[in-house]
This record gives C-alpha cells, structure tokens and sequence, in this order.
C-alpha cells in the first residue's frame, strides 16, 4: 500500500469531522480531505486519487448526485463506508448493502471505532485489488499469445499515479517530483504543454498536495475573455460597476483566500490585464471592478499555457516581468508521442474508469491493440486517447477483450514499425567492443518489452536502478529507438 491513504470525508455535520480528524493523522499517513455536500465530493473524487470515501447518510439528494451510489460505478476500486443516524437505520442500512459498503458506522462513533474500521477497509480493498490483479493476470497466461506481452499494473508495481495523473515514463517521473517539490512551497507555478497533456490535472494535484489543500481551487479560463469579464471574474466587481451588474460578485482571487487559482491559457490575456494581474502578484491587492476599496487576498497562482511565454516575451507579447512572476517553478508536460511508455498504463486506467461509467466488465486490452496505440503520434495527447479508449469500452463485447475491431479507423491503419532484432550479430572488431554491442541491444529489447518500467527492469537483470540509468545514459538509449 502507498504510504499515504487519502480519506474523502462528506458530512455537514461538525461532530463527524471532529472524531474522523481524531481518529486519523497526518502523522499515521493518513491524508483527510473533507466535504460538505455529494457534489462537491463528487468533484474531489475526480480530483483526487482517493483511497476510500465515508460518506454521512444525505436526504433529499438524486441518485445521480450522490457520491456514495456514483463512486461504486466511477470509483470501484474506492472503499466505502457509511455513517447515518440510529433513527435512520433501516435507510441506512438499505444503502449500504445498495453501495456495497465495506461496513456502516451509527452516530455518534467513537474514534477509535473510526481507525478500527478505515484500517480494515483499506487493507480489504488492497486485497481485494491484488487478487483482481492476480485474476486477469492468470486469465491472459491462460489465454493465446494475443496477449504475449507482460500485462500492465502487476502486483510489482509498473503504474505511478499522482492523484488523477498516470504515468510509466521517467520524463514524467522527474516531472512529478519536481511539481512536489514546488507543491510545498508558496510560490507561483508555471506549467507549459500542448493542449491537452493535462495540464489542469497537474494543477490540482499539486494543489491538494500543499499546504493549501483544506482551501478552495478555483479555475479561469483565459482565452478569448474580453478585460472587464476577465476581471469581474478574478477581481470580482459591485453593484453597479458596469451595465448589467445588478449585484456584487466576490471574484475568484477573494473566493479562493489561502487556497489556489488556476489560470488557464494565460498566454491570451491582454497587455492592459498583464499589469492588472503583476500587481496583484505583487502585493496580493484586489480592487474589484467598480470600486474605490483595495482588498487583499493570499492565493497562490499556478498558470498554464500551450505556447511558449518565453518566445512571447521574446516577440514583444508578454511581459517580461510578469513572467518571471509567473515561473517560481517552470512545469513542461511532455507531449505523449515523447512518452508512448505511458499509453499501455493510461489505456488500462481509461479502461477501467469508463468501464465502470457504463457497467462494462471489459477483461483486457490485447498487445496489437497496445502497439497501434503506441505508433498513433495523438496530435490531442492524453485527451484524444480517453476519447478513443471510451469509446472502445462503449463498443466492446460485455465479458471481452478490446480487439483491433475496436479501434477506430484512423488508429488501425496506423504502420506498426518492425521489430528489426531477428537475425541480430554483436558489433564491433573487439571482444569489448561486441560485448558492449550485445549488452546494448539486451537493455534495448528488455526496456521495450517492459514498456521502460527502469524499476522492473533492473530487477529483473540484477542491477540497481541508478546503475541501469547509468547504462541507459552511456548507450543513449530512447524509447522510440528501443526496437532499432
């Protein structure tokens, strides 16, 4: 188990959050993250790589807004508990055997029933994970060699996550200890890639991963916003301000005090806004719109762009100032045609996410369809790979495998590259020199046939991770070079 568990509390009731902070500390790994209401909860599961979610008995909430019911389809992987009052028993009790719960909690609990219970949870859903890991690994050993390749998401390891964002390949390893890194400090983030490499998504992770995260996270979009929006937006405005502002607004920087503001597309905003929001980097001062009155805030901003800031200042086009505000850490997202490592495990994490969303039981994904997947360049990155794994979940046989009938056309006809190695002879005049040669190509073919998971990798020849990447490094060795 990873050694921090992320709890999703939703309760609006003070005596609740009381026992489960109690109960679970930061110090025993445990990460609370609490609620008020089933959709807010639903955001932060979509939000969140959460482990387990206890959610207080709501009434008067629909079926498709209540985060227990959604979380058994969207999240099955997530243990659940259920707590509700004694008078409500026979209503509590129905929805817990609906949600398939782990177990039910009568208020008021005592604490140590609390850590009692999310332990026994944990561990069960952790189990129960590896016996369904163990299950479809057996399954595909069984089946013909259309599934000739080791099956991502073993029981070793394989698949990294942080939150919402997965992830195989070093670039992202090394880009995700960086954005930890600058989780825990204050300052501004900057964070650079195409659309939609998940820009947003390394945002939040980064937000609920600080020492902000107990505090809102609000998002501004801000391509193709006029000046006074953009600022009624962010800054808020008053009564009156302009035609058409019948009542006050708060604005984002305000709604989001001790939190965190994502600007999207920040690259789009105006010259005259620039100095509108190098100001408030500056001093943390709003003056919404409309207004005579200077308020303050303390919001850290992470912005993103899928253009170059730096190439903008260079044209004229930003200003410089401002953009060395903006860059207290600098986050590139690599496009995922520099990363096709991380297809194999973002195709099973899609697979299972949808699979859930339209009660799908989809058994695996077969090697062909991995190696179309991995010689499709995705123009629209991660983003266009969700939409075509949905909608191979959607046409996929119940209780089957997602085949090359599955994928749609422009994918299929795709040119697998060929594996060159039959035949293959050392190079080199040398016995140094042909040893060398042969050490090369067994790293090469190893790294492939692992989808360059280095940790598996290394253990499977004897070595260290540091000394693989010290060879990986001396031979100059690249994923999209690893069949040559």
């Amino acid at each position: 188990m990873r050694n921090i568990q992320t709890i999703l509390v939703k309760s609006n009731d003070p005596a609740v959050f009381s026992t489960v902070s109690q109960a679970l500390s930061e110090v025993e790994g445990f990460r609370i993250i609490f609620c008020e209401d089933d959709k807010s909860a639903l955001r932060r599961l979509n939000e969140v790589d959460v482990d387990l979610i206890l959610c207080d008995l709501a009434a008067n909430v629909s079926e498709k807004d209540n985060a227990l019911i959604r979380s058994r389809l969207t999240h099955a992987s997530c243990a659940r508990i259920i707590a509700f009052e004694r008078d409500a028993m026979d209503e509590g009790i129905a929805m817990f055997e609906r949600t398939a719960s782990f177990m039910y909690l009568v208020k008021p609990f005592d604490a140590k029933l609390v850590k009692i219970v999310v332990k026994r949870a944990l561990e069960h859903t952790e189990l129960a994970r590896r016996h369904r890991i163990l299950s479809r690994e057996l399954k595909l050993s069984l089946d013909d060699k259309i599934f000739e390749r080791e099956p991502g998401g073993s029981v070793a390891g394989g698949i990294s996550q942080f939150e919402r964002l997965v992830y195989a390949s070093p670039k992202m390893a090394e880009l995700v200890e960086e954005a930890k890194i600058a989780a825990r400090t204050n300052m501004p983030i900057l964070i650079q890639g195409e659309t939609g490499t998940g820009k947003e998504l390394l945002a939040r992770a980064i937000h609920f991963n600080s020492a902000r995260m107990n505090s809102p996270m609000h998002s501004q979009n801000c391509g193709g916003v006029a000046d006074d929006a953009l600022h009624s937006e962010l800054f808020g405005h008053v009564r009156g301000g302009f035609p058409g502002a019948i009542s006050d607004r708060l604005g984002l920087f305000r709604a989001a005090d001790k939190g965190t503001v994502f600007l999207d597309e920040v690259s789009e905003i105006s010259p005259q806004f620039q100095i509108a929001l190098l100001r408030f980097l500056q001093e943390g001062e709003v003056k919404p719109l409309g207004s005579d009155k200077v308020l303050s805030s303390d919001v850290r901003i992470i912005s993103a762009s899928n253009k170059s800031l730096e190439k903008l200042v260079e044209q004229g086009r930003f200003r410089r100032d401002l953009y060395y505000r903006l860059r207290g850490f600098m986050l590139e997202i690599p496009p995922l045609r520099e990363r096709p490592e991380d297809i194999p495990v973002l195709t099973q994490f899609f697979v299972e996410k949808y699979a859930g969303v339209v009660g799908r039981r989809v058994l695996g994904v077969t090697s062909e369809v991995l190696k179309q997947l991995e010689s499709y360049p995705f123009s629209g990155n991660v983003r266009e790979l969700e939409t075509e794994v949905q909608r191979m979940v959607a046409v996929a046989e119940q209780g089957g495998y997602i085949a090359l009938r599955h994928l749609s056309d422009k994918i299929r006809r795709v040119t697998v590259p060929e594996d060159r190695q039959a035949g293959w002879m050392p190079e080199g005049a040398t016995l140094k020199e042909k040893v060398e040669s042969l050490e090369k190509m067994l790293l090469s073919r190893e790294l492939a046939e692992h989808h360059w998971n280095q940790s598996r990798v290394a253990e499977k020849l004897g070595l260290s991770r540091v000394g693989l990447a010290n060879k990986i490094r001396r031979y100059g060795l690249r994923r999209d070079a690893s069949h040559a």
